[in-house]
């Protein structure tokens, strides 16, 4: 799978002769300024929760690129009612669907959510991706939960997306954690730079997994990484 960094929260994921682009904020973020979005292809968009650092770009790129929209019953429903855009699968805690590139379940996270205008953004959650090229599990903005534990006993993971910016999320000593709790070894840090608050010491979140056998990956903004 190709795995492209877009700063934030934002990833595209290139598997099964589909494109993924989870959390799409790019345009806000000065740490993506050079990052055209009218050049980002999607044939899904996978949205976590609704805080306009998640969603900022979701509807051009949708549009440009006649992308379905996946994400809580609410969310999609949003796009539908505010901005007439009707191309979405909506789902909700615990569900699963078959797409074409694969199986996504929808899974709990911890976190809150609430759309740009204020409207109400249903409940924040993660997504566990099987496909024929491998699993992966993005986390979405979460807290550590013991509901992470659920994940290996139905998918094995090859990698996982988990945000390791602290005080909004996870923390990196609690992103490790999650990672022995889904019993993943190949991390993809998430969640962390973009605002003062969350900035992170690099060398000591590798640093930090590397102590418990587990690799943590930061690529740069629009790198694209094989997984």
């Amino acid at each position: 799978m190709k795995v492209t960094f877009y700063g934030h929260a934002t990833v595209q994921i290139e598997v099964a002769g589909k494109t993924l682009l989870f959390d799409p904020f790019i345009s806000p973020n000065d740490l993506a300024k050079d990052i055209d979005i009218n050049s980002i292809k999607a044939d899904y968009i996978l949205i976590s929760h609704g805080h306009a650092d998640h969603v900022a770009d979701a509807l051009a790129i949708a549009q440009n690129n006649e992308a379905t929209i996946v994400s809580n019953y609410e969310i999609v429903s949003w796009f539908g009612s505010k901005h007439d855009y009707s191309k979405g699968h909506p789902m909700n805690h615990g569900g699963s669907w078959n797409f074409d590139f694969g199986k996504v379940k929808y899974v709990n996270a911890v976190h809150s959510s609430v759309l740009p205008d204020g409207s109400y953004g249903g409940n924040p959650g993660g997504f566990v991706i099987e496909t024929a090229e491998g699993n992966f599990y993005y986390a979405g903005d979460t807290a550590l939960t013991m509901d992470m534990k659920l994940i290996p006993l139905f998918t094995k993971l090859n990698f996982a997306l988990l945000p390791i910016g602290d005080n909004f999320t996870m923390g990196v000593d609690e992103a490790v954690i999650a990672a022995d709790f889904i019993e993943c070894d190949q991390i993809v840090g998430m969640h962390y730079d973009t605002f003062g608050f969350i900035k992170i010491d690099h060398e000591k979140a590798i640093a930090a997994f590397a102590a418990k056998g587990k690799t943590l990956l930061l690529p740069k903004i629009g790198e694209t990484i094989e997984l």
